[in-house]
């Protein structure tokens, strides 16, 4: 098998698996709702209602796709593509596992691996908030252009407080490379000489509250709980996709799950040390390279499904925000906390060396 080959193997089960957890998502979300709630969820279309995201997706393509007459109709259609495409390629630079020797050649479970990744993912977060900003506009609904004002704010505000807290990780490893970072939290230093603990070396453990300050960052970048005012029913009639309907619709809702996914993804290579588990370099030796590809995969998709529950723990935890109360808590509680962590990272450095 050549590079090319399996590239484009590895692109579409990226897609796929993508597609597939973002549609699960909607239904872990409405169990996890259940739970805490003390309801059933849903349990009729398939067994334990398995089946309900088919279900789901096969309503949105049968509803009645409408156009508002006045609407621009080119952007109306290009502002959920937009979300759907940046949602879905951000992915390429993630490094999803170790690698797999297939043949005799070693071939790394990474789409692109590329020496800016953490600026390619941050750049295309940025571009994701004109899917949200154009099809608010393009609605032509005051409603529409309200949520869409709201939400491109509330991103561009908590975008700097991510920023900053990702240069703290930046500082430590010295790369924006994120293979060099997931590889930079193998050698289990912080655990000192027990070999089996090697891949613990996690960067929460040295940088909790940029962990933290991204985290919240996070919710709020993904318009999740309690930073979902871009489209709160109660206030602006869902805000920029008041307009919307159909599979258009269902690309701006389904964007935001796959948004989800990726976000807590970049989280675990930053934070949790990717597809790094204990044992990992023990179990390369005495197993082979192939076993610990794919138990480092499972290790990956693991830590990233716990985030995606934490996630949703957390919506039917915390209250909503005032806006007021969001932006305070971006622009004076947030950024300053990022700063004062990297001045105290930045003196550690010079002090103690990388």
């Amino acid at each position: 098998m050549d590079l090319i080959t399996f590239k484009l193997i590895l692109v579409l089960a990226l897609f796929l698996l993508s597609l597939t957890i973002a549609a699960y998502s909607t239904w872990a979300e409405r169990k996890v709702a259940s739970i805490m709630q003390d309801r059933i969820g849903p349990n009729r279309a398939g067994p334990f209602g398995l089946l309900q995201p088919l279900a789901d997706g096969g309503k949105f393509f049968f509803k009645e796709d409408f156009t508002p007459a006045n609407a621009e109709k080119f952007l109306f259609v290009l502002g959920p593509a937009l979300v759907m495409f940046i949602s879905l390629i951000t992915g390429a630079v993630i490094p999803w596992g170790k690698s797999l020797n297939i043949a005799g050649t070693s071939y790394d479970l990474q789409v692109a691996n590329i020496d800016v990744g953490v600026l390619f993912i941050i750049g295309m977060a940025s571009i994701g908030v004109y899917g949200i900003m154009i099809g608010g506009w393009a609605s032509n609904n005051k409603y529409s252009l309200l949520g869409a004002i709201r939400a491109s704010s509330q991103m561009i505000s908590y975008e700097l407080a991510m920023g900053l807290a990702l240069l703290s990780i930046i500082m430590m490893t010295g790369s924006l490379d994120l293979k060099e970072i997931t590889a930079s939290q193998t050698d289990g230093k912080l655990w000192g000489f027990i070999p089996w603990v090697s891949g613990l070396n996690w960067n929460i453990f040295y940088q909790p509250i940029a962990f933290l300050v991204f985290f919240v960052a996070a919710l709020a970048e993904t318009n999740r709980h309690p930073f979902d005012l871009p489209e709160c029913e109660s206030e602006l009639v869902t805000g920029y996709s008041t307009e919307y309907s159909s599979m258009k619709l269902g690309l701006y809702m389904f964007g935001e799950y796959v948004n989800m996914f990726i976000s807590n993804a970049f989280m675990v290579v930053l934070f949790f040390g990717g597809y790094n588990y204990p044992g990992i370099e023990w179990v390369t030796q005495h197993w082979g390279e192939n076993t610990a590809g794919i138990l480092s995969v499972v290790a990956f998709l693991t830590k990233t499904i716990i985030g995606i529950l934490i996630f949703m723990w957390i919506r039917w935890t915390l209250p909503r925000f005032r806006y007021d109360q969001l932006m305070h808590l971006g622009w004076k509680t947030l950024i300053p906390m990022a700063l004062v962590n990297l001045l105290i990272t930045g003196a550690v450095i010079l002090a103690f060396g990388s």
